[in-house]
């Protein structure tokens, strides 16, 4: 019997310990299942971007049904699984807390991958630049030239701003608004029902050597608007030859007992208005010209700007003795000798032009820059006749294509400083063709934010218009007969400038010598406002003169809209 107990009871400890190794297992199991179902069933989810050859990509619902478009450039949550439809393959991601499929090939792992064209072509002619950050230029491209993109800087709302380009046998950087994605694309004309029909045939009666409006590029260019730096849409101005800033307090009163808003300024005019750093690099005979120190002339600047007016740094471009003796190379010749007259082919030229603005801005926080002489010198016509001229032409340029291509580049690095630009243009560019020296006036106006006109009645032919009196006599008649023109072209594009235009603020300099006071000043502006060139006025008296501009205050003060 004892025998018997010890062995049942040998035996229910085994049945015991059985079931715990059963109920062990069994919780391991279910211990393995919970694992499982936790770690291993669970969809796992990544980051990836979108990318495209196009700016935006569609989503689709979770019915495969189109839905909405996602940026290119932006960062989503990728579900770990892959999805077929209709044999197409697509990933599932979580967008603005919704669920979309996308196609697989629109999600890149690496930010710089977002963007997929490798080829892109030359619409409107482009500056290459040989660093993102700076206005230095590598080359020019031509309108219908293949490039070929390697990549880019940024993305905003999934448009690239610069390119990364093959250029030769390095890289260079352009910005992207100019190029398209076809050749055919690259080489039409904007509008050419309406807008290129206004240009495409016109020409001098003769050969002026400044080139075809035909040439030239009408593309709607936006106009720029800086939250932080408002135009007025009306600009009363002043204008203020640097020998004068000691002065600044009684045109600052002047100003004030008046409708003056803004002012410009001399930054180069013959001379330095300060000691330029870019110009001690560039050009150091202009650094050598400087009248003002830095500190002096930015406190004239400041009180200008702390006295609410909209002020303007003016830069005569290209009539730059003191660039042309630097620079030599840069220079018109003739028989190998340089003239005093910048080429405005000179790409250095520009690269000076475009830094001596850059640096007006951070230094003095100029609103805006203004370019005169942008253009050829007048005897252009004559010098491109005679073949001891040589003009510099290196990317065989018409006149006209340079000034436009220049402005291009002006207006695309200013206004990366939130800064408008306008161009200077004499009276003769508002006519139906490009003038010798290069200026067309829609071309002009068609990139810049401003255009000013210099039509100063005694310039005019004594009997101009079939006015049968001296016109600079008759200044209403003349700027009325005149302001049609320029209406006119501002009218066949899409993009204009606003139109601020010089008026003569000075006695006349031919016979009759007659006086130009605030009856004439003020016919000039009527007549400029009743034909819709009402963005204001810019005095023109070439020595500021604070007497002058006293005794014909009184045209500053009506209300001519």
């Amino acid at each position: 019997m004892g025998s018997g107990k010890k062995k049942r009871k040998l035996k229910k400890g085994i049945v015991k310990k059985m079931i715990v190794v059963i109920l062990f297992i069994l919780c391991l199991v279910m211990l393995g299942i919970i694992v499982k179902l936790i770690f291993f069933d669970k969809v796992k989810m990544y980051d990836k971007y979108i990318g495209s050859k196009d700016i935006s990509v569609k989503l689709f619902d979770l019915e495969y049904n189109e839905s909405t478009e996602i940026y290119r450039g932006v960062k989503v949550s990728v579900y770990d699984k892959e999805y077929k439809n209709n044999d197409i393959l697509y990933k599932k991601i979580k967008y603005n807390d919704t669920d979309y499929y996308i196609l697989d090939s629109n999600l890149v792992s690496e930010e710089k991958d977002t963007v997929m064209e490798k080829t892109l072509y030359v619409r409107t002619p482009i500056t290459v630049y040989k660093d993102i950050n700076k206005p230095d230029i590598l080359g020019f491209l031509k309108k219908g030239s293949k490039i070929d993109i390697v990549g880019f800087d940024k993305l905003e709302k999934g448009v690239v701003h610069m390119y990364k380009i093959k250029y030769d046998d390095t890289f260079g950087y352009v910005y992207s608004k100019y190029l398209v994605d076809n050749l055919e694309l690259a080489n039409k004309v904007y509008d050419e029902a309406k807008t290129y029909a206004y240009h495409k045939d016109r020409k001098f009666s003769y050969e002026l050597y400044g080139g075809y409006a035909s040439e030239l590029d009408y593309y709607p260019y936006e106009k720029a608007s800086f939250k932080n730096n408002v135009m007025p849409n009306e600009t009363k101005t002043l204008y203020l030859n640097a020998s004068v800033l000691s002065n600044i307090d009684n045109y600052i009163s002047l100003a004030k007992s008046s409708s003056i808003n803004a002012f410009v300024v001399d930054i180069y005019d013959g001379y330095l208005a300060y000691p330029s750093k870019v110009a001690e690099e560039y050009s150091p005979s202009a650094y050598a010209s400087a009248r003002w120190t830095m500190e002096e002339y930015k406190n004239v600047i400041d009180k200008l700007l702390d006295n609410g007016f909209y002020v303007i740094g003016r830069i005569v471009a290209f009539n730059n003795p003191h660039f042309a003796k630097d620079n030599t190379s840069d220079a018109i010749s003739y028989a190998g000798r340089a003239t005093s007259w910048v080429s405005a082919y000179s790409r250095r030229a520009w690269e000076y032009n475009v830094k001596l603005a850059i640096e007006a801005i951070s230094e003095f926080k100029f609103n805006e820059i203004q370019y005169d002489y942008v253009r050829f010198p007048e005897s252009s016509y004559s010098w491109s006749k005679n073949s001891n001229y040589d003009f510099k032409n290196t990317y065989n340029e018409s006149k006209g294509e340079a000034i436009q291509n220049f402005l291009f580049y002006a207006t695309d690095r200013i206004h990366e400083t939130n800064t408008y630009i306008s161009a200077d243009v004499f009276g003769e560019a508002a006519y139906a063709y490009v003038t010798a020296y290069g200026q067309y006036w829609p071309a002009i106006s068609n990139i810049v934010d401003v255009i000013s006109a210099m039509p100063y009645p005694d310039h005019f032919n004594k009997y101009d218009f079939g006015i049968k009196v001296p016109v600079w006599t008759v200044p209403y008649d003349l700027m009325s007969s005149w302001s049609k023109y320029a209406s006119e072209r501002q009218k066949e594009i899409s993009t204009p400038a606003k139109v601020r235009t010089w008026i003569q603020a000075y006695d006349a300099i031919r016979e009759p010598y007659i006086t130009y006071g605030a009856n004439e000043v003020s016919a000039q502006i009527k007549a400029l406002y009743e034909n819709e060139l009402d963005n204001g006025f810019i005095t023109w008296n070439a020595g500021s003169n604070i007497t002058k501009y006293t005794k014909i205050s009184d045209a500053f003060k009506k209300d001519y809209r």
